[in-house]
């Protein structure tokens, strides 16, 4: 039996169906399509906004905007020094002990943080951070997450949009979905 192939007979291009607009509130996004509404209490101060991948809760997206005294991303310092000030975005150790731990870490120590990569994009005239961050913990859960932060000030507020992935989902198709949410995020 022969299968008969779907064609584009009338050549109307084809709609990218993997993500779905977002505007929210002074800013908007691209989510991935088959991601949904998470069902968690807000984990991080003036969040507005986390989907969640529906097989994945470590894959998510959350949206933060908190009032800032600051004109520009820029009076935070570089991204590293931005990171610093706003490092509860990456979790806290919660233990803390004597261990030596495997897989590198410093002895009582269980948790680092490695910034992959940093950019400085202006998006319409708004300049803004961009943070590429692996972090690990000693349980070795997922190898670590693959955490994407952007960030902007406009009008006396800090808008912070933060999408993460574990490390091995990430190399299984994962990365897609968090780059393209991290990197769509603007303010309106």
């Amino acid at each position: 039996m022969k299968r008969l192939l779907a064609s584009n007979v009338f050549g109307k291009p084809k709609s990218n169906t993997d993500f779905v607009p977002y505007n929210g509130n002074g800013f908007k996004l691209t989510l991935p399509a088959k991601w949904n509404p998470s069902k968690e209490a807000a984990e991080y101060p003036g969040q507005v906004l986390r989907y969640e991948d529906n097989f994945d809760t470590t894959t998510n997206v959350a949206v933060m905007v908190t009032p800032t005294d600051k004109k520009s991303i820029t009076d935070y310092g570089s991204p590293e020094q931005f990171l610093s000030q706003v490092d509860y975005l990456l979790g806290k150790q919660a233990y803390f002990g004597k261990t030596d731990s495997e897989g590198g870490f410093d002895s009582g120590a269980v948790a680092t943080a490695n910034v992959l990569e940093t950019a400085t994009p202006t998006v319409g005239g708004k300049q803004y951070y961009y943070l590429s961050i692996l972090t690990r913990t000693a349980d070795g859960d997922e190898g670590g997450k693959h955490q994407l932060i952007t960030a902007t000030v406009k009008d006396g507020k800090l808008y912070i949009c933060k999408a993460q992935a574990g490390d091995k989902r990430w190399f299984k198709g994962a990365r897609k979905f968090v780059e393209s949410a991290a990197t769509s995020f603007s303010v309106a």
